[in-house]
């Protein structure tokens, strides 16, 4: 093949007839070349292009606030001055909190939280569309965490709507860690639609007879009436005892804590003494955790209020201390 040229060595070659022309890398190595870079007989495997990810949007699970139902069945017990102070406890200890009357009508809440006067928008003009939730919402001056959220004076409960209420509740989960609702008494379509979203309740009650059946039926409508019951669910429920007085529990005058714990079958949250002290801070407008703290029944509410969050706090009804001093004051009587 001498005198052969490299652009010659292709049309020399004689090939069998159909066969297929050598590869590049054999050609060249008939004349000591090299192939060029990328022009092998073997073809470089080509690299699909990734496609294009979308950037994912990671889905973040916002808290929901706990909504909590104060009630009872009979009026008079204590659900308001109640959810005043679980409100008021449950916010100085750091929580978002805020408090809503369903008395529609026979609003009270105000009262107890002192801003009666300062009640512009209420929960039906919100229900209405008249007002803005954030317009209706009112601050407490003394405890930044703790809002109230009034009922109308001038409407009825038949202003009520489950919608608007569901709606309020939904748009209070996202802003609150506590939604605490204080129900008007009775079975009505108030009391009802209060209970209706909560995860919790608290059932009040003094320790009397037609007290303590008013709340068994109360108790019965929780398993029943409420989202929860109807999603095959059982409702959390709590017990507060207030007004409780163990030297006249003795005595025979009211019923005794075992009693109300066997007849209603749920759980202790706390045991409020009979105390001046509540109706007191009442007057002034203040919850009575922030009226008089020191008081027995302030006590009783700040532990009621660490039990709802989880804690595990000894129930201290005081039967022994009530015990000496009534020893005590006899001595002096005789």
């Amino acid at each position: 093949m001498g005198g052969l040229t490299r652009g010659t060595v292709f049309t020399n070659l004689l090939l069998p007839a159909g066969s297929v022309f050598p590869p590049l890398d054999l050609a060249c190595a008939c004349v000591g070349a090299v192939p060029p870079h990328g022009l092998s007989g073997e073809m470089p495997a080509m690299k699909k292009p990734r496609p294009k990810q979308k950037p994912s949007k990671a889905k973040i699970k916002v808290r929901q606030g706990r909504v909590l139902v104060v009630t009872s069945g009979k009026g008079g017990v204590g659900k308001t001055t109640s959810t005043a102070a679980l409100g008021a406890a449950l916010a100085q200890s750091g929580q978002k909190v805020v408090v809503v009357d369903f008395d529609v009508g026979l609003r009270n809440l105000d009262l107890v939280m002192g801003a009666e006067r300062r009640v512009v928008f209420d929960l039906i003009n919100v229900i209405k569309g008249e007002a803005k939730l954030a317009q209706a919402l009112i601050r407490d001056k003394r405890l930044d965490t703790l809002a109230l959220l009034p009922a109308s004076q001038s409407r009825d409960k038949d202003s009520l709507t489950e919608e608007g209420v569901t709606q309020i509740i939904a748009e209070l989960r996202a802003q609150f860690n506590w939604v605490i609702c204080d129900s008007p008494a009775g079975i009505e379509k108030g009391a009802i639609l209060a209970m209706r979203h909560a995860d919790v309740a608290v059932v009040v009650v003094n320790p009397e007879v037609s007290s303590i059946r008013d709340a068994d039926r109360i108790i019965g409508m929780l398993d029943a009436k409420t989202a929860i019951a109807e999603n095959g669910r059982r409702i959390d429920k709590h017990l507060l005892l207030t007004r409780y007085d163990p030297v006249r529990a003795r005595r025979g005058e009211i019923m005794k804590v075992e009693d109300v714990l066997e007849i209603l079958s749920i759980p202790l949250l706390g045991i409020v003494p009979e105390s001046g002290d509540v109706l007191r801070s009442s007057n002034v407008g203040a919850p009575v955790t922030v009226g008089s703290p020191g008081s027995a029944a302030a006590q009783a509410y700040l532990e009621a209020a660490r039990r709802l969050k989880g804690e595990r706090i000894e129930t201290v009804s005081s039967h022994d201390r009530p015990r000496l001093l009534h020893r005590l004051f006899t001595r002096r009587a005789a």
